[in-house]
């Protein structure tokens, strides 16, 4: 079986318990995961949402909203950046 063959024979349910897998370090039965077994399984389940889902909704992606590169937000308050002493009374 080469590696296309398996991944196309991945479902939302392995896949899910794949992640869970990774994100603990152990399989479902509690043995340990080893460090290459980790890796295989990352890669097969970001090749795997790469192909099944929207990218809204995979592992690792990060919403930049709409604001273009060195624009600030809306709450930044260029007076926050100046230094202020603390005082105790």
């Amino acid at each position: 079986m080469n590696i296309e063959q398996m991944l196309n024979t991945l479902t939302p349910e392995i896949v899910e318990k794949l992640k869970t897998a990774v994100e603990i370090g152990k399989w479902p039965n509690g043995v340990a995961l080893t460090k290459e077994q980790r890796q295989t399984c990352m890669q097969a389940v970001l090749v795997w949402e790469h192909k099944h889902l929207p990218e809204t909704e995979r592992t690792g992606y990060i919403d930049r909203g709409t604001k273009e590169e060195d624009e600030p937000c809306d709450s930044h308050d260029p007076k926050d950046d100046e230094f202020k002493p603390i005082r105790f009374t």
